[in-house]
Parts: C-alpha cells; sequence; structure tokens
C-alpha cells in the first residue's frame, strides 16, 4: 500500500502528517522521503543510518576526434542538452534526461556515457519503521531522477508512506505517480484554498482517490471546506491549532509523543484511507 502525503503549497504540515502517521502505524511502515530538496522527516523520525548511496545519471560525451557535426545527436534531443554550433559540439549535461537517445543516433559512434552526481540516497531504522530519504546535490536543477530512485526503493510487503515534495510540478508528479491514495494537507487560508485547488486538479488528471487534512483547522477561514464539498473530497482529519503541537514542533518532536490521544485519530486516519482505496480497488 502505497500512501502519498502531498500538499500545493509549503508549510501546511505535510512532513508533520507524514511522520505522525508512520509513527502511529509503527509496524512494517517505510517512509520515503521524496522532498529531495530539502528532506526534513529524519529529523522527526531520527533513525540509525545504515547507508548512505552517491547517485548518479548518464549523460553524454563526446569523441570530437570521431565527431562529423552531422547534428544528428541534437536533432533527437527535445531537451537541448547536446548541440552542435558551426564547427563545435556541446553538450549541458544540467539540461540531459539520460534517454541515451543520442547515442543510439550517432553515426560515428562517437557518443559514450559518463556519469554526473545527482545527489545522495540514505537509508535507517527507527523500531520498525524503514526511513529513506533523497539528497540532491547542491546546485543541481533535475530532482525527478533522484525521486525516481527513492521510490524505487519502496518495499511491496510494507505500508509505504510518501512524503512528497509541496507545489504541482515535475517532482510532486514523479512522487504521486502510480500510489494507491493521496492525502491533501492543506491549511484554511486564501493562499491555502488557491494552492489546494491546483493540487485538487493534479491528482486528478492521474486519476487517483484523494483525501484531505486540514491543519491548524481553527484558524476560522470556511471555504476550504465549502471547496471540498463541491468537490466530493472527504475531509479524514482536522487539526486544531494547539501551542503544545507548535512546542513539540519545534524541538523536533513529533507531537504523537507528547499528546498520545493523537495516536488513535492517525490510526483512525489510516483506517480511513484503507477503507477508500479497497472500496477503490487500488490497492497494489
Amino acid at each position: 500500500m502505497n500512501i502519498c502525503i502531498a500538499s500545493g503549497k509549503g508549510g501546511t504540515g505535510k512532513t508533520t502528517i507524514s511522520t505522525n502517521l508512520a509513527l502511529s502505524i509503527q509496524t512494517k511502515v517505510q517512509l520515503l522521503d521524496c522532498d529531495v530538496e530539502e528532506p526534513n522527516s529524519h529529523l522527526f523520525i531520527t533513525p540509525e543510518k545504515t547507508q548512505t548511496e552517491i547517485i548518479n545519471t548518464p549523460v553524454p560525451k563526446v569523441d570530437e576526434d570521431k565527431c562529423n557535426l552531422c547534428g544528428k545527436c541534437g536533432d533527437i534531443c527535445q531537451f537541448k542538452a547536446i548541440s552542435v554550433m558551426g564547427s563545435v559540439i556541446l553538450t549541458f549535461p544540467e539540461l540531459c534526461h539520460s534517454c541515451g537517445g543520442c547515442l543510439e543516433v550517432c553515426p560515428e559512434g562517437a557518443i559514450s556515457e559518463t556519469n554526473r552526481e545527482l545527489g545522495s540516497i540514505t537509508r535507517g531504522f527507527f523500531d520498525e519503521i524503514e526511513c529513506i530519504y533523497g539528497t540532491l546535490r547542491i546546485g543541481e536543477a533535475m530532482s525527478p531522477p533522484l525521486i525516481k530512485k527513492v521510490r524505487s526503493l519502496k518495499d511491496p510487503d510494507k505500508i509505504t508512506i510518501i512524503d512528497a515534495p509541496p507545489g504541482t510540478s515535475c517532482p510532486v508528479i514523479a512522487s504521486m505517480k502510480d500510489s494507491d491514495f493521496v492525502l491533501l494537507v492543506t491549511e484554511p487560508t486564501p493562499f491555502g484554498l488557491h494552492d489546494l485547488k491546483l493540487a485538487v486538479e493534479t491528482v486528478k488528471i492521474l486519476k487517483l482517490p484523494a483525501g484531505l487534512v486540514i491543519n491548524r483547522s481553527d484558524i476560522g477561514f470556511d471555504k476550504v471546506v465549502t471547496y471540498a464539498k463541491q468537490e466530493n473530497i472527504p475531509i479524514l482529519m482536522e487539526i486544531p491549532f494547539d501551542i503544545n503541537i507548535a512546542k513539540a514542533y519545534s524541538k523536533g518532536i513529533p507531537f504523537v509523543n507528547v499528546l498520545p490521544e493523537y495516536k488513535e485519530k492517525f490510526l483512525h486516519l489510516f483506517e480511513s484511507i484503507k477503507s477508500i482505496i479497497n472500496k477503490n480497488g487500488v490497492s497494489k
């Protein structure tokens, strides 16, 4: 079972929900932090690290002595990562999507592959929770390949919770794709509503079942609830603003550890998600 925790904007409490849900379920749980530009779930789960692996992606390397400047490599590249300009051939590794097309079409065999570092993946355990998180290399712009690598490590025998990046761009799609359920986290503010609408449209395009958690639910802006009803999105959990939750968060402490009554609420949330997945018949 793959549950993706997502949000239309940052700061809604996505990682808070991911980590507290994982700690509440506890048994046979895998937490994948796909917010590779700033992973922070491990700050709350504090796993004992067992492995860190550098992740590379192949990019073209040109032997200029063999290249006849025919330009076929540039013609096939949709991202302009390789191009012939006059009497020289240029490569732009940061634009390369590692499809290997340029190698296939080169008539002179002038193109080979070299590695470009994307970042790293760290694995560890906290009790029975397996934590895996990617960290994008500083200056690297291509996060989806690293996200896909993190997702490839999911264990089919475990409940997998995916902490997605905020927003609705390509990294979010890479995190959401093929999930059994998307749990959207929002806040009852005009900005929260605006970005929630974008996230809902993304989920619709991917044809994934979804539910909603409203964080800081007692702020007083009720249009989020109205929108959820209009779109037939179930509100599965509401978390009011609580100074004790804020204090725990500021110390890097999951709030189920200081407010144990919330563990039952998260378990109820999990049962609701399982019910929707079973109803839709999409569990993988």
